[in-house]
């Protein structure tokens, strides 16, 4: 995971071809995973309780992420991509935890990692082909700073401030709005089964 592994754009072989299929679905797929995430569940008040504080940094650091990152218009290092290339990916993972945690569930978390090894992982590398392409400074970034989790050491931290103008324009508030009601269902969920 940490390594900067160079991957071949030029490559067509069925890793290039379903990076493209994975960046399609994984959207659609999420929508279908917390359906059967809320079918599945069997939170407690304590796994709810666990979960909800276990979101709360997963939130952090994509908040973090998305008030740095300016997509397609530069190499973003600043912030949180200086100790890791995929804030937001790590963001993520961190709330799925929480979620899981949440939910109590071993076929959750299994449908958790497949999704992550099957689609997210084909994306992060898909999306550094890009970066490669894009920005000659990619390579010396990526041998620096690992792909998803951080380096406590971090890289020539240049990438300016956070910008509540790009946490807005990204639109990353979604993510504490859907936390909410996805928290919230459960709770509801505990409570219709208690009765």
């Amino acid at each position: 995971m940490h390594s900067a592994t160079p991957i071949n754009p030029d490559d067509q072989t069925g890793s290039a071809d379903w990076s493209r299929v994975a960046r399609r679905v994984r959207v659609p797929l999420s929508f279908a995973f917390a359906l059967l995430y809320l079918w599945l569940a069997r939170p407690t008040r304590a796994s709810i309780l666990i979960g909800a504080l276990a979101v709360i940094p997963g939130l952090v650091i994509r908040a973090l992420a998305s008030g740095y990152v300016q997509k397609n218009e530069r190499l973003t290092i600043g912030g949180p991509y200086a100790y890791t290339r995929n804030p937001l990916y790590l963001g993520s993972i961190v709330l799925a935890t929480g979620f899981a945690i949440a939910a109590r569930s071993w076929w959750i978390i299994g449908g958790m990692l497949a999704i992550f090894i099957g689609i997210y992982l084909p994306v992060i590398r898909a999306e550094e082909v890009f970066l490669g392409q894009q920005f000659p400074e990619f390579e010396a970034y990526a041998s620096r700073v690992p792909r998803l989790f951080p380096r406590f050491s971090t890289f020539e931290n240049r990438g300016g401030a956070f910008s509540w103008e790009l946490y807005c324009k990204h639109r990353e508030y979604n993510a504490i709005f859907g936390t909410i009601f996805m928290l919230a269902i459960l709770a509801a969920k505990l409570l219709l089964s208690s009765d």
